[in-house]
């Protein structure tokens, strides 16, 4: 199922006028008061009481906070807690049974993954529903370069460890109205299993004609370069040393003020990462998934004009059954809320963007059928 529609962009490009849409369990009935006193739409918020522990990804732990914020003001009675432990660790955790739900910057990998998620759910199928479209800054920290210009394969050779300082001639070709200095290269990459770094891989593996050769993994397999724990140890790194660059999920770049690259697509443009850009490269991803599981294939060599093509999309892993019945009605309100529109809408100012309108109604219909 392609998600090129008539209006897909509608669901990056969201306004107040849009619809919320309520989600979450059928026998509570929202409030449909503003704070202000006035009337206003449904809210998208379902109270359920109880509590929650989740963890993994790192790239939505600031979506995550704004969600949980968002949800306990509103349910007194709940309690959210996620930790941003990176996907790998989330995936565990989940199988375990030490977590509600997980997030990850990935969807379950056919085999062991998979083997013990079901387990997990009592043997039922554990779903992957896209919740979060990440955007992957490539972030870097130059002085005197502003507008920093990347092709696929240069950008491979950087985080290969093939090219060292920043005026090789690859990058000045990629700038050629640039001045740039001989700073050696410092690259930062992930220390911890991370759907960021199988994401990132994945797009340097499909799209750098061969220059990257390392393949496409949750945890890094080039030498060299600098290892720091999670999207904000990177962001940190790079924003503390100078001739550094990295990749981060957009909202740390944005969060740390750290300059990003354009980065050449498929449709021969150097292309500036916005949300729109960004978006533009979900709407052309196809579900692999079956039924309420809504796992997606994301073409990173997207010919699509004005597309950034390094994106990730977090999931959040939940059992389709088998959820403990004391955490049931949360799951489904809390992950109804993140799924409206309403919970989507917050998105852009933390530097994440929408889930385009097909694929919201989707999740949110797989959040109603969770048992």
């Amino acid at each position: 199922m392609n998600f090129k529609r008539h209006g897909i962009m509608a669901g990056i490009a969201l306004t107040a006028t849009l619809a919320l849409t309520a989600c979450g369990s059928d026998n509570e009935t929202p409030s449909t008061t503003s704070s202000n006193g006035g009337s206003a739409p449904a809210s998208a918020i379902t109270c359920a009481k109880g509590s929650l522990t989740a963890q993994g990804s790192s790239a939505q732990k600031n979506a995550m906070d704004e969600w949980i914020k968002a949800y306990q003001q509103k349910c007194t009675d709940a309690k959210i807690d996620y930790q941003g432990t990176g996907s790998g660790a989330g995936i565990t955790a989940f199988s375990g049974g030490t977590a509600d739900f997980a997030g990850s910057d990935s969807a379950l990998k056919d085999g062991d993954e998979t083997t013990k998620a079901t387990a997990r759910c009592g043997g039922n199928p554990a779903l992957n529903l896209p919740m979060v479209t990440g955007p992957i800054a490539i972030a870097y920290n130059l002085d005197g370069v502003k507008d920093l210009q990347l092709k696929p394969e240069t950008l491979a050779k950087i985080f290969a460890g093939s090219i060292t300082k920043w005026d090789d001639a690859a990058i000045k070709a990629d700038n050629s109205s640039a001045t740039l200095p001989s700073t050696p290269i410092l690259a930062v990459h992930r220390s911890d299993s991370s759907g960021t770094t199988e994401n990132f891989t994945g797009y340097l593996d499909k799209a750098s004609a061969g220059a990257w050769t390392f393949g496409k993994d949750k945890v890094w397999k080039a030498t060299g370069g600098q290892a720091e724990k999670g999207s904000d140890g990177v962001a940190a790194a790079v924003k503390k040393t100078a001739g550094s660059i990295g990749y981060v999920e957009w909202s740390f770049a944005k969060a740390n003020s750290l300059g990003t690259a354009k980065i050449y697509n498929g449709a021969g443009e150097f292309t500036a990462l916005t949300g729109a850009a960004a978006g533009k490269t979900v709407a052309g991803a196809k579900i692999t998934g079956t039924g309420d599981d809504l796992k997606l294939s994301i073409d990173y060599a997207t010919k699509e004009a004005g597309a950034y093509p390094i994106v990730l999309v977090t999931y959040e892993i939940v059992c389709s059954k088998g959820t403990a019945a004391d955490k049931l009605a949360l799951v489904k309100g809390f992950l109804g809320y993140t799924a409206s529109t309403e919970g989507q809408a917050v998105l852009d100012k933390l530097g994440y963007a929408p889930l385009p309108e097909s694929v919201q109604t989707k999740v949110a219909a797989s959040i109603k059928n969770l048992a």
